[in-house]
């Protein structure tokens, strides 16, 4: 074989490697409606992926409104245009198709998921036009809604976890939307009034971000995006949510007779397309992401037996979203394992990982990635996320590659910049 004939098929092998690392390829525009488009192409399987996201999350409910957001949310899907939620049901079943989405305190959404050839897409995709345009919040499908809501919220008030959990959001954010969870008495509140005016506030087509993957071409998406926003209401675009102030350093005790001690901690930090994320994602994974390789993990779990699992995340929002170290442990042993975890948190911060730290948690980020992209269901939720929060379009190929480049210098300073122990907020529920 001649020199040329091997370079030439040395770099085919190349351009053939290039391309099956390569990610999908997203295109992006801006519908005639308003709405911003994200789409991908994929003929693997005759499958179309859609979702609609709106700037309509819980901390756009009114003050004295928490759970405003998720009522409206869920009882789109349960009566639009001329059809009830029975009738809705009975056409997605016939269509084949599964809508789905839900509420955070970001954004809520509505997705579907139909087949692509053209009679049942058609009837699905019609379908989801009628649930985003022409929702009718019937009066008896509300008060059920609100009945099944206020007496799941009354039943978490019982439970120490549910407790923690909502007396640590308080804490993190007393004055700010974030902070609003819903109760029995501000879900009590709500009227249907309450639902439309919502509902014409924040459901428009300049607040909407469509994301769309699967077996359709560019043409088709570009007409199905615009089919299901051109009605939407006339709102102004999506606005910021207020900044999250830096809490108090403080710790809540709350009484309870649970066996078990419910302890989190933790302080607002971290925005959506923060540089800082690729550190943060890193290094937490080396804290308390990463199972039982973490160390907390090790110290808490492994070393001492004090609790069966501790685990630590950030959860990146469109205002500082949390850093949370959570654990359960026996009452009468809470404030050493507290004691404990405070210690590992300490040093971690004065020194950061070890080199073969940061090795394996690179190494087990950037390889496990290809699975958490497996799918057009995964990929959905990957596209709907660079959609909303404005990441950069080639966010899933660099992925990797910005993972592999984290260093321990890089992880010391950005725990440094937002981990700041001077204002973390400790909930204990059930501790002696």
């Amino acid at each position: 074989m001649t020199t040329t004939a091997k370079f030439l098929i040395a770099s085919l092998l190349a351009l053939a490697a290039a391309a099956a690392q390569a990610g999908p390829k997203i295109e992006h525009w801006t519908a005639p409606s308003g709405a911003r488009v994200f789409f991908i192409e994929s003929r693997v399987v005759p499958i179309v992926d859609i979702q609609v996201d709106f700037a309509a999350g819980g901390a756009y409910a009114p003050e004295g409104k928490a759970g405003l957001a998720g009522l409206t949310r869920s009882l789109m899907g349960l009566g639009a245009g001329d059809l009830d939620e029975q009738m809705i049901a009975e056409r997605l079943a016939d269509s084949g198709a599964m809508m789905g989405g839900g509420a955070d305190q970001d954004r809520a959404s509505v997705a579907l998921r139909s087949l692509s050839a053209p009679r049942e897409r058609e009837a699905a995709v019609e379908l989801m036009r009628l649930v985003l345009q022409q929702p009718a919040f019937p009066a008896a499908v509300l008060e059920r809604e609100k009945a099944r809501l206020i007496a799941g919220i009354r039943e978490a008030d019982t439970r120490p976890g549910s407790i923690a959990a909502k007396r640590f959001t308080a804490a993190l954010y007393p004055d700010h939307p974030y902070g609003r969870v819903p109760t029995a008495e501000s879900v009590e509140r709500i009227g249907r009034d309450d639902l439309l005016a919502f509902y014409r506030a924040h459901y428009g087509a300049r607040r909407a971000v469509v994301s769309i993957i699967g077996d359709l071409g560019r043409a088709e998406a570009e007409a199905l995006a615009q089919r299901l926003t051109a009605n939407l209401p006339d709102v102004q675009e999506k606005v910021g949510l207020p900044e999250t102030a830096l809490p108090t350093r403080n710790t809540v005790r709350v009484d309870h007779p649970a066996q078990q001690a419910h302890i989190q901690l933790g302080l607002p930090t971290l925005r959506r397309g923060d540089p800082d994320y690729f550190p943060l994602l890193v290094g937490n994974y080396i804290l308390g992401g990463g199972g039982f390789v973490s160390r907390l993990m090790q110290e808490v779990r492994e070393k001492r037996g004090y609790a069966y699992s501790v685990y630590s995340y950030f959860h990146p929002q469109l205002a500082r979203g949390p850093f949370q170290i959570g654990l359960q442990t026996k009452r009468e042993q809470a404030q050493a394992a507290l004691k404990l975890v405070e210690e590992v948190l300490a040093e971690f911060l004065a020194n950061g990982p070890t080199e073969a730290e940061l090795k394996a948690a690179r190494r087990n980020l950037a390889d496990g990635f290809p699975l958490r992209i497996d799918s057009n269901r995964k990929l959905l939720e990957y596209l709907s996320v660079i959609g909303f929060y404005g990441l950069p379009l080639d966010y899933i190929d660099a992925f990797p590659r910005r993972v592999e480049a984290v260093t321990v210098a890089d992880i010391r300073a950005a725990f440094a910049r937002h981990v700041r122990p001077e204002h973390m907020v400790t909930v204990i529920v059930a501790g002696d």
